[in-house]
């Protein structure tokens, strides 16, 4: 499966598990595609059928993808944004990485929002307890090359004709609004800040929180899919046997190149919950790998 790439990057993005969610979405699923923690929209833009519901507490992402969905983004305004933000940066160095950033922080435009996190460190979002953005600049001056702008609009052109393809609504809310409103028919993919990893990407993240998204999952009558961490070298993640037990659990090594520091860029056993059987799905799934290993 060719995985799409969105054009926001943050940690902790699920690139390399999108295949791995796909082979468990079940194949009757006809409703919405429910995300009340959309984050990158990279589950969403590659998986989701035409109707989908993607929702978040940071705004600026919202506003982003929104923009992009009304017309007031698109990938040529992206292009002619990059190269003239670009040269400045060139020209004036991490210097201009701040006016934009305190711009940013004054006005949220989206193409602003966009060019932080494209230029800022290790691909990062995170914002300060005032929301304000405050990830520092990524040292390289000469970030917006012509082929990393080439790449960027390209994520933005997909995006672009995959959301005038399908009916995709964006709303900023809490993620029990999102989870409250589902019926049935609906699949809800839940990606929440890891509980008691690094949390710090918009808003935080406690075992309040973790309990009220497990009781609400419990009592949705769609059926669900949870990323969450299951373990790693160092310890176990205790929700895992607190709370998500009483669910179906596969668990594969996933390694998380994006972070702050290079010690927590380690391998991690990643957690997938689910409140339907997906012993059909891994069977289905062990096959093709069969498949492939004879080719």
């Amino acid at each position: 499966m060719k995985v799409n790439i969105p054009p926001i990057k943050s940690q902790g993005i699920k690139t390399k598990l999108v295949p791995w969610i796909q082979s468990i979405v079940p194949s009757n699923f006809e409703g919405r595609w429910i995300e009340p923690f959309m984050g990158t929209c990279v589950v969403a833009f590659n998986i989701a059928p035409k109707q989908a519901l993607l929702s978040d507490t940071n705004p600026h992402l919202i506003n982003f993808y929104s923009a992009i969905a009304s017309g007031e983004i698109t990938p040529e305004i992206v292009r002619q944004y990059l190269i003239y933000e670009g040269r400045k940066l060139l020209e004036k160095g991490e210097s201009h990485y701040y006016e934009v950033r305190e711009r940013f922080n004054d006005k949220h435009q989206p193409l602003d929002f966009l060019f932080l996190n494209r230029a800022g460190f290790n691909g990062m979002i995170r914002f300060n307890r005032k929301g304000k953005f405050n990830i520092p600049f990524c040292k390289k001056p000469q970030r917006f090359a012509q082929a990393y702008i080439t790449k960027i609009v390209n994520q933005v052109d997909y995006v672009a004709k995959s959301l005038k393809a399908k009916d995709f609504t964006f709303k900023c809310q809490s993620f029990e609004q999102a989870i409250k409103a589902t019926t049935d028919k609906d699949v809800i993919y839940c990606d929440p800040p890891y509980i008691g990893r690094h949390v710090d990407y918009y808003n935080g993240w406690n075992k309040e929180n973790e309990q009220l998204l497990f009781e609400v999952l419990s009592n949705s009558p769609s059926k669900f899919i949870l990323s969450t961490w299951h373990h790693n070298d160092y310890r176990n993640n205790e929700y895992i046997k607190k709370y998500w037990k009483k669910f179906h659990i596969l668990t594969r090594e996933h390694f998380y190149h994006v972070g702050a520091s290079e010690k927590n860029r380690n391998p991690m056993i990643e957690a997938i919950v689910t409140n339907y059987d997906t012993s059909i799905y891994k069977q289905k799934e062990a096959e093709k790998q069969e498949q492939l290993m004879l080719l």
